[in-house]
């Protein structure tokens, strides 16, 4: 018998989530058009875009709250287009948490097992092992008015989980939580979903929560998928000029400037933080470290930002445009350029990224703080 290198077919895990070919229209407005997606089992998935990008749109349509004018919704497989969000192993949880203010917080989370028939004791049980699991296994007597934002949250999120869905639907959860908060549950939240294995589907219009937690995003706009992949892959390698400026904070350089700084017609990309920026004084340190692989052009700084962990500066180039360059605050030494100061800009041919389409009919990402970042055509 021939000997051969064939192997049996690796079987293919079903995803999760499946949206085919999934469009929706409220009268004349059409929300999502054509939407082809696929959510992996046990994966911190996050749909990403400004307002009115169809983001909210889509997990209405995966929860059932809404259904969709044509295409298919199937989970593990399962074709659940029709089905009422009752009939669906999903759970949503909401950023106003909507907990029963009158409930302590263990009956608030057993109340899904109550709805489902589960007698006390075991619901009473299963509810106390979610709370363990959120970290709050000893509040279960307390009131949802006795506990912080942050609490509030978890209780929302132990009361989804406590019936061990398959998937998780997270609409923006972190949204009223100021600012230190979110940015503790965010490792919270992920570090939850690890432990408990479900699939997470999470809506975010926060770049920062999109990249901070997330397995893949999906980059939403206007109804449509732009690009979906790893949060280095959106930030690192975006497809076009509106994920670079809707993720993260974006040069753009096109037209004459590109041609002048770069060699070359296009639309193209440099993240600041790649950016390095000396005084122009001549020095040799400044010779050597723009004489490799890559490109420098010269200006003048006409505003500078501190913001504690770094400083932004805006760089007002000579050969027409602006820059922004964003320098960590380290205790490095040397000379901190200075508004009026001229300077000499150079980044590495690597951190070069051109892209699909013409800036000037795209989001150019700007640093909202700093307005006029990008170099115009």
């Amino acid at each position: 018998m021939a000997l051969t290198d064939e192997r049996p077919p690796v079987a293919r895990t079903p995803p999760a989530v499946r949206v085919v070919a999934v469009s929706k229209r409220f009268g004349d407005t059409v929300a999502l058009e054509q939407i082809d997606l696929e959510v992996r089992a046990g994966e911190f998935f996050t749909l990403l875009g400004p307002s009115g990008s169809g983001k909210t749109t889509l997990l209405r349509l995966l929860a059932g709250f809404e259904q969709p004018t044509t295409g298919a919704i199937l989970l593990d497989e399962r074709n659940v287009t029709n089905l009422a969000p009752f009939d669906r192993d999903l759970n949503t949880v909401f950023q106003d948490y909507a907990l029963f203010p009158h409930m302590t917080v263990l009956d608030n989370v057993a109340y899904g097992l109550r709805v489902k028939g589960v007698g006390k004791a075991d619901r009473r049980r299963q509810a106390g092992d979610a709370l363990e699991s959120v970290r709050l296994g000893g509040f279960g007597q307390r009131k949802p008015s006795q506990l912080s934002g942050g609490q509030r949250q978890r209780v929302a999120l132990a009361r989804a989980l406590v019936n061990r869905p398959k998937v998780l639907l997270l609409d923006e959860p972190l949204g009223a939580l100021d600012l230190k908060l979110r940015e503790e549950m965010q490792f919270e939240l992920k570090s939850l979903q690890r432990e408990v294995g479900i699939t997470f589907v999470f809506v975010t219009h926060d770049q920062s929560e999109a990249l901070t937690m997330s397995d893949r995003i999906a980059v939403f706009s206007q109804g449509r998928i732009e690009q979906v992949g790893t949060a280095r892959e959106i930030y690192e390698r975006p497809t076009n000029s509106f994920v670079a400026g809707f993720v993260g904070t974006s040069n753009l350089l096109s037209g004459r400037a590109a041609e002048s700084v770069l060699g070359r017609t296009g639309t193209f990309l440099i993240r600041p933080e790649k950016i390095e920026m000396l005084v122009a004084d001549g020095d040799d340190q400044t010779v050597q470290r723009q004489s490799g692989t890559g490109h420098r052009t010269t200006g003048v700084v006409d505003e500078v930002l501190y913001v504690g962990w770094e400083t932004r500066s805006r760089v007002r180039l000579d050969v027409g445009g602006h820059l922004l360059v964003v320098e960590p605050n380290d205790d490095a030494g040397g000379v901190r350029p200075s508004k009026g100061d001229q300077v000499s800009v150079w980044w590495q041919n690597r951190h070069v990224i051109e892209l699909a389409e013409n800036v000037a009919t795209t989001a150019t990402g700007t640093d909202a703080s700093l307005p006029g970042a990008g170099v115009p055509t």
